[in-house]
């Protein structure tokens, strides 16, 4: 590699790093915003937050990498024309190719990065963070019980709790269970603790009393009591099988959606779409790329122009993201339109190798 492809290729890897830094940062607090009433309002851990967070970081990834390359690539490039650094090389007797040789080293090893992060990374980091997620909402509810608030720990389920001692053991406990709509039940106990059952997290009451109110004879009746365990997860909810989304699943698994009883039929499409956009998305970064640097350096001879071949590659690049997403739904509903998604990342990436070589025998032109 020449020096002068090395000194833009340096450009590049600092503008790419900062970029997707920055919209990573900002991307993942904006998500993390969800997860703050964990951590405020309900006694999530801050180290247990921050790892349930960070495991989103693949799925950001997988998207900010193509789009941040490209606005790397349209920003270094303007700048290389303004400071007239291209005319140098040009002078020096860089070709067309030569010039965009850097970009497109970028794009091959950001394509690798992608294919790495859709293949393996995403679904194991996305499977992981689905089931600590679950495991926080139905398992972890002695962790979600803030002292001193009615806490609505299920559908039909309120439990207080006036506060919590070094040792774990909750003091002045009030369940209020409302699942029997015809016999909602109130109980009260001065000590308890939160215990792991077969089917969730149970409330074990002592020294307490359990207070029901017949709404047909309306019948007041109190039970007093040494020991009562109460299940605070909703059956329903519990003992239903986590079905897992399209992200969590390899692509293997996605290829062959029809065997999973999980799914349901109706999802098929949207599942095997899934499984090839991982191959087809990585793609889009070097159709990016070119389309940046062939629209850059094709008007590279005409003074004043910047900006228009600058609108003219984002016009070209959010336009094909537009298409692409639209013929994803289609496709989704009609599977035998499968290879129109393949045609489609595969056409921009000839334009824009076609436009490159182009402009570089019209440049060639010119200088003769």
């Amino acid at each position: 590699m020449d020096k002068y492809s090395r000194h833009v290729l340096r450009q590049l890897i600092v503008a790419m790093v900062f970029v997707s830094v920055s919209l990573t940062s900002v991307i993942w607090l904006m998500q993390s915003v969800k997860f703050i009433d964990m951590i405020v309002n309900r006694g999530l851990t801050a180290g247990t937050f921050f790892y349930l967070t960070m495991l989103l970081l693949p799925n950001f990834l997988s998207v900010i990498l193509p789009i941040a390359l490209f606005t790397v690539v349209v920003f270094t490039y303007s700048k290389l024309t303004a400071d007239h650094e291209l005319v140098v090389m040009r002078a020096a007797g860089c070709s067309q190719f030569d010039l965009a040789k850097p970009a497109i080293i970028m794009a091959l090893g950001v394509m690798i990065v992608g294919y790495a992060l859709n293949i393996y990374l995403l679904p194991q980091s996305y499977r992981m963070f689905k089931q600590l997620h679950w495991e926080i909402r139905f398992n972890y509810s002695h962790i979600l019980l803030q002292e001193g608030t009615f806490n609505d720990i299920a559908k039909g389920i309120t439990v207080y709790v006036r506060n919590r001692n070094n040792d774990g053991e909750l003091l002045g406990v009030f369940v209020h269970d409302e699942r029997n709509q015809g016999k909602p039940v109130t109980l009260m106990a001065g000590r308890g603790a939160i215990i792991k059952g077969d089917k969730g997290s149970r409330v074990l009451m002592l020294d307490g009393n359990r207070q029901e109110v017949d709404k047909e004879t309306n019948k007041f009746s109190i039970l007093y009591f040494d020991k009562y365990i109460v299940d605070l997860e909703n059956n329903s909810s519990a003992d239903r099988e986590h079905s897992p989304e399209a992200r969590e699943l390899s692509i293997s698994e996605l290829f062959d959606i029809e065997n999973n009883e999980h799914v349901g039929i109706n999802n098929h499409g949207k599942y095997t779409i899934e499984g090839h956009r991982r191959l087809i998305s990585p793609i889009s970064t070097i159709a990016f790329t070119l389309i940046g640097v062939a629209c850059l350096l094709s008007r590279f001879h005409q003074r004043g122009s910047r900006i228009r071949p600058t609108a003219t590659a984002v016009g070209i690049v959010v336009a094909l993201q537009l298409g692409q997403l639209a013929l994803e739904n289609l496709t989704a509903k009609n599977l035998a339109l499968l290879p129109l998604l393949y045609v489609a990342v595969a056409i921009p990436v000839l334009v824009g190798w076609g436009m490159l070589l182009y402009s570089g025998r019209s440049r060639s032109l010119v200088n003769a």
